[in-house]
């Protein structure tokens, strides 16, 4: 175990909307170190989604965001002989890091052609809570609230 807590890594906003928040996604969607290519993937995806949409492409990403990340989870905890999964208030750091991830994850997943158009689907449906990423959300708020009764346990 760490003795003490990483330093927290300031983050340069994003060249062309200059939000911070613009950034994390991208090193979300980054691999293997690739920075330039992955804004690239992104904002070829904002540029899609303009196109198809004729609204602001920035906004559109906000609202897919909020709409995909989730308030709470559950946490697997053993107690006796029996494992609860009871529900978990999530940090606001980590609420935003899942449902980045989601909206990643799921966009790799889609069918399509290149993965800026995949991203772009898929930002496009979660701002309209639709999409993958706003289902995982959905079933994971379904399972907390069907848990609880185990909310009691928290440590």
């Amino acid at each position: 175990m760490r003795k003490r807590k990483p330093k927290v890594r300031i983050i340069a906003p994003d060249p062309r909307f200059g939000d911070l928040m613009v950034s994390r996604f991208v090193n979300n969607l980054m691999l293997r170190g690739k920075k330039g290519l992955a804004y690239k993937v992104f904002y070829d995806a904002m540029d899609i989604v303009k196109e198809k949409s004729g609204e602001n492409p920035h906004e559109i990403w906000q609202a897919a965001i909020n709409n995909a990340t989730p308030q709470v989870e559950v946490r697997s905890r053993r107690i006796g002989g029996a494992t609860f999964q009871i529900p978990t208030e999530i940090p606001a750091n980590r609420k935003l890091s899942i449902g980045m991830k989601w909206i990643i994850r799921f966009a790799r997943a889609r069918n399509g052609k290149g993965i800026a158009e995949k991203l772009a689907a898929e930002l496009m449906a979660a701002s309209k809570n639709e999409g993958a990423a706003v289902k995982r959300k959905e079933d994971t708020h379904r399972m907390a609230e069907a848990n609880r009764a185990f909310a009691h346990f928290r440590s």
